[in-house]
């Protein structure tokens, strides 16, 4: 296969260029509208109706803001308190091709992100010899870098009923989605690819996919993809290659997804199941079945990977002048393979309300708990590894610590400022941070920013 990667200095050309061109096209339009109002969906404007006038045309521009800060009030790994920020730029064009080229059914996305920035949860919250599971930032990952997130065909077929699409792009897009509106990694996006990151690769990082999906009624649809599984593409160097040099394999996702109206409320349920046919090491044994850490022998290896997943949302109440406005609640379960996974199952459940009162209607508050469980096996190999070494201090920093169950809490209140803007103050409480029960309880706080320009 040839390879069709960008260089690093290529790349941030080309995200010069478009934001050159962006700031060109502010300078031209903001002038003639007052920036900053609070009803549209844009904090710069409609570029005197020139934005809506091209949506209509079909070609949509996004330019996204995600800030995140999270500081240590109490407990945690180090007691040193502090502040860490983290945030995202996203700048998309989505192109209606029905509209622009006559092609029936037919879109195009492309997105650049690009992310900076440092996570409390990493030397604060989490022991940093064997870090932790969620986030109290979950805009940092994969790699403070920029990169090519979405680039993706979507074409509709039969009345709308068959649906393919074929890019780059994340499995977390389509398959076991959820929304993030939480500051904690628990309660945002897939939950999959959090505790099976090495295969299931989220949002930012893309990768060569094909997905089909098919509505079986108007209420359910039936989806199947295939995606690259290829490690490299997790490098910060390789925000923008597009070769399969690298690829170990592939991860196979089926989901089943309703989304009925209950006493006239909206709902999505999902239930689906992924394969990975990469091979993947077991976390504890080697190929003659004793601990390696022990024998000092290679951990045996595994044919292949799997796990499933369920996802409820449910608006439960509203209010007579506006639907939109009431209780939703939402509960989320994922299970791994037990020989390959250091997770084996994690729950979550929450609420959420919006519309709290009458003077602020779009404001939102949410609540939610997670449970984060460690494969017994992963444990074991962990107390083996320190046997192996003779090390059985917690203080000493070759101990290797156990990790067992973590508990993670969220509550927030939404407040939204703008339909281009809304902030959400929150407050974060870890059990066990990183399953570790030698490290102190946290509470933290922090501020997520989402806004659109």
């Amino acid at each position: 296969m040839p390879d069709f990667s960008f260089s690093r200095d290529s790349a941030i050309s080309v995200l010069r260029l478009i934001g050159g061109c962006t700031a060109l096209g502010f300078a031209t339009y903001a002038q003639a509208t007052p920036a900053f109002d609070s009803d549209s969906p844009w904090m710069l404007g409609d570029w005197n109706g020139t934005r809506t006038e091209l949506a209509e045309k079909g070609y949509d521009f996004k330019l996204d803001y995600t800030g995140e800060m999270g500081s240590n009030l109490h407990g945690g790994y180090d007691h040193d308190r502090t502040a860490r920020y983290s945030d995202q730029f996203g700048l998309g064009t989505h192109l209606d091709l029905q509209k622009i080229l006559g092609w029936d059914d037919a879109e195009f996305q492309l997105t650049i992100t690009k992310r900076s920035g440092n996570n409390i949860s990493n030397d604060r919250i989490n022991d940093p010899r064997v870090g932790g599971f969620t986030s109290a930032q979950e805009v940092w990952g994969r790699g403070q870098t920029t990169r090519l997130t979405q680039m993706w065909y979507q074409q509709k077929f039969f009345d709308q009923k068959l649906d393919i699409k074929v890019g780059r792009f994340g499995e977390g897009e389509d398959f076991n989605s959820f929304p993030c509106d939480f500051q904690n990694l628990a309660f945002c996006g897939s939950q999959v690819g959090n505790w099976v990151g090495g295969i299931w690769y989220n949002w930012p990082v893309s990768q060569w996919a094909l997905r089909v999906k098919y509505h079986l009624t108007p209420e359910l649809y039936a989806q199947v993809g295939a995606y690259e599984q290829n490690p490299s593409n997790l490098d910060r160097g390789n925000g923008f290659k597009l070769s399969g040099s690298g690829t170990q394999g592939a991860v196979l996702p089926v989901e089943l997804v309703w989304t009925p109206k209950l006493n006239g409320l909206p709902g999505e349920y999902r239930a689906g199941y992924y394969y990975s046919s990469a091979k993947a090491s077991d976390v504890y044994k080697d190929q003659n079945g004793q601990p390696a850490a022990l024998s000092g022998e290679a951990y045996r290896s595994a044919s292949s990977k799997h796990g499933v997943w369920f996802g409820a949302q449910q608006q439960v109440t509203s209010l007579a002048s506006d639907h939109s406005r009431g209780l939703s609640v939402f509960a989320n379960a994922t299970m791994h393979d037990k020989k390959t996974n250091a997770i084996d199952n994690y729950v979550q459940a929450g609420v959420v309300y919006k519309g709290p009162f009458d003077a602020r209607a779009k404001d939102d508050i949410g609540f939610a708990l997670a449970r984060v469980h460690v494969n017994p096996a992963f444990r074991k190999n962990a107390e083996a590894s320190n046997q192996a070494q003779a090390v059985y201090d917690y203080d000493d920093p070759s101990f290797l610590p156990p990790q067992d169950t973590e508990y993670s809490a969220e509550l927030y209140y939404g407040v939204h400022l703008a339909n281009w803007l809304t902030v959400r103050p929150n407050l974060q409480y870890i059990r066990h941070p990183g399953g570790v029960n030698d490290v102190d309880d946290a509470l933290i706080a922090g501020i997520k920013i989402q806004s659109s320009f």
